[in-house]
């Protein structure tokens, strides 16, 4: 009878255990910290094999971490290269597929170029330098390696101060400062030194240093011959007053001598060697000082000559070029109507869609960013997004897609996610087609009444998309619909489209948001009395603007925004680019052009109860600005409070706990709002 009653409960338990596994709950805040996500794939040169980068979060450390997979191109034998909690990245496969070349601080927690050697699985630490080396490519012969590194330099103070007196305790020196660039976002104050081009042989030694002057240097190429590289860079005398003016030059190592390859006024960037070493592909556009510019893939004689322009027909920014092997076509990825897209454009300027859903590098909002390598056979590796999950690795060979890995399954057989559908309307200001998407609860009933969050994305050139994202999840886990959007000003819709907020920003696109709620609204399970509004940078620009000139949001958050451009462009960290391109002009010389643009000049209309959210090292929308909102508000009257993320810069990814403070707060400030 034991024996029964014991086989029994195992039965029972048999039973039971896959129903009770087979219940899912939504997602949480902490889940920030098991999402995974696949990014930088390298194809091997013959097709057969992957090299990726898995990103993965540590709890108790808060940091982001990646180590180096392998898999065999059909799906078989995925295996890590690297492991432990430490950063290994940029892997760049030798021509002859025998070694691989990754950056890594696995030995000291110093970033280190590596070498692995497939044949006797070992890596080996080519560089020991104090400052971290740059992406790196091999000469075709396999044994050098290029890369760029920063080399610090002593600066000069002019201030002459008397000597403190021996033993006194003064306070450090004034720091003396005559860039006009001197600090960037996420980098802090601007070290005195440049970024040079180096090179290295694969088995270690001494590292050559091939520039020296006062220019930053892009990642170098190596041509076919192994006498010169190529590369991108602005060394003009007035780079600083024209920063996106770049262009393809060409090192010859003999006697480091360089030549500038293109000469046109604009930036040029992205060279690819062809594989018979005679021409480049690479990247770029006319610059005629507008917001946005569609970029273009050309080609030219690896002398310069012969330049031609191969996707002026397409109207879509191109990039990433990477020549077929054949030499007769280049492949490149585009973004369009949210989805980014492998292409081929021959050069006889034929153009056609290779595949598509690219996606699924931004964990945190829709950003629909991607990127492939394709091998010599037509092998293509890829990160594939979807609303359903982060990147993933897929494979695109003779016209089938195949998906490698799936390293969230085991966070989804326990958490249920938002639904993401696409959705389309009409601009109630001049019609213009505005694409978006709506995000619904999981277990969404349409017969009931939901809250409704319009989340708005920064840039403003940038490009929402069916992406999954943390903070999206997050809010439709805590019970909200949840609409994401391409208003004007996006990319991915060509240059008219993206271009229509040129000197223009905020404006219109306010009617885009507006008619894009009514829209939902008229799908009739939106609570009209529970309306939300938040976004950052331009998201938070917009989120400003919107309760300015609106009362129908319950409550806003903004996040990381500009609410006076006056100050914006003398405080950011590239006032000659914001000054230039979004304006046209510095703001005394047209004061009102600057004010009327200015959320600011909307702060006596508000009553919406707004948060204000910014990290407190941010030096692309400073600190600052939030707190004059801050003050405007207060004096206002109105019900607002800040929160400030401390050690943040502005994307406010530093460490994983600043994107969930942000999340955290923003649903904190709309539940203290919302109606029941």
């Amino acid at each position: 009878m034991k024996k029964l009653s014991l086989f029994v409960i195992a039965l029972y338990l048999l039973i039971a255990v896959p129903a009770f596994a087979q219940q899912k709950s939504n997602m949480e805040l902490m889940d920030l910290f098991d999402l995974e996500y696949i990014s930088d794939p390298q194809v091997s040169p013959d097709g057969t094999k992957i090299v990726y980068v898995r990103n993965f979060k540590d709890v108790m450390t808060d940091q982001d971490y990646s180590n180096l997979w392998i898999i065999n191109a059909n799906g078989t034998q995925n295996r890590p290269i690297t492991q432990g909690n430490q950063r290994d990245l940029a892997p760049r496969w030798s021509h002859d597929g025998s070694k691989l070349a990754f950056l890594s601080n696995q030995q000291d927690k110093k970033m280190k170029l590596f070498v692995h050697h497939f044949d006797t699985n070992t890596s080996i630490a080519l560089t020991n330098s104090a400052f971290p080396p740059g992406a790196v490519s091999w000469s075709y012969d396999n044994q050098t390696l290029a890369f760029t590194q920063f080399v610090p330099s002593q600066k000069n103070s002019p201030l002459k101060l008397p000597s403190k007196p021996a033993g006194a305790t003064w306070n450090d020196a004034p720091i003396y400062i005559d860039e006009m660039v001197y600090r960037r976002d996420g980098a802090g104050y601007v070290k005195p030194g440049h970024r040079q081009i180096f090179t290295i042989g694969r088995a270690g030694g001494t590292a050559r240093q091939l520039t020296f002057d006062e220019n930053d240097y892009g990642t170098p190429i190596w041509s076919r011959d192994g006498k010169s590289l190529f590369f991108s860079a602005n060394l003009h005398e007035n780079k600083d007053f024209e920063p996106a003016n770049s262009e393809i030059y060409q090192l010859l190592l003999a006697d480091g001598s360089i030549r500038a390859l293109t000469s046109r006024f604009g930036p040029d960037s992205e060279p690819s060697l062809s594989p018979d070493g005679k021409m480049i592909a690479f990247t770029g556009s006319d610059d005629s000082f507008q917001g946005y510019q569609v970029t273009n893939l050309y080609v030219m004689n690896v002398d310069g000559s012969g330049v031609k322009n191969l996707s002026a027909d397409l109207d879509r920014d191109a990039s990433n070029p990477q020549w077929e092997a054949n030499g007769k076509g280049i492949y490149f990825q585009y973004d369009e109507f949210g989805d980014t897209k492998i292409g081929h454009v021959a050069l006889t300027g034929k153009i056609r869609t290779v595949t598509e859903k690219l996606g699924g590098l931004d964990l945190g909002r829709p950003y629909n960013a991607g990127t492939f390598t394709v091998s010599a056979n037509n092998v293509f590796a890829y990160t594939l997004g979807s609303p359903d999950h982060p990147a993933d690795l897929a494979v695109w060979q003779n016209g089938e897609t195949k998906r490698l890995t799936a390293v969230n399954d085991d966070v989804f057989s326990y958490r249920k996610i938002g639904k993401t559908e696409e959705i389309w309307w009409n601009s109630s200001f001049d019609g213009k087609r505005v694409q978006g998407w709506v995000v619904t609860p999981p277990d969404f009933d349409p017969s009931k009444k939901y809250p409704l969050i319009l989340e708005i994305h920064g840039g403003p050139f940038a490009m929402y998309g069916a992406s999954f994202a943390y903070e999206i999840q997050a809010y439709a886990a805590a019970g909200y619909v949840v609409l994401y959007t391409n208003p004007r000003g996006s990319t991915g819709y060509g240059q008219e489209f993206g271009n229509a907020i040129h000197h223009d920003y905020p404006n219109h696109d306010y009617e885009d948001l507006m008619s894009g709620v009514d829209a939902v609204i008229a799908k009739g399970y939106i609570d009209t009395k529970n309306l939300f509004v938040t976004g950052g940078s331009g998201g938070g620009v917009l989120t400003a603007w919107i309760i300015g000139k609106t009362d129908r949001f319950k409550a806003a958050v903004v996040a990381k925004p500009v609410i006076n451009w006056y100050s914006f462009v003398l405080h950011a960290d590239n006032p000659v680019f914001f000054t230039k391109y979004w304006f046209g002009s510095n703001p005394w010389e047209d004061l009102e052009h600057y004010h009327r643009r200015s959320p600011i000049s909307l702060v006596g209309n508000v009553k919406t109860p707004t948060m204000l959210l910014t990290g407190e090292q941010d030096f692309r929308t400073p600190m600052s600005e939030t707190e004059q909102y801050y003050a405007a508000l207060k004096l206002q009257k109105v019900e607002s409070a800040m929160v400030r993320i401390p050690n943040a810069s502005h994307g406010l990814v530093d460490r994983p706990s600043m994107l969930m403070s942000k999340s955290a707060a923003i649903l904190s400030w709309f539940e203290k709002y919302r109606e029941r």
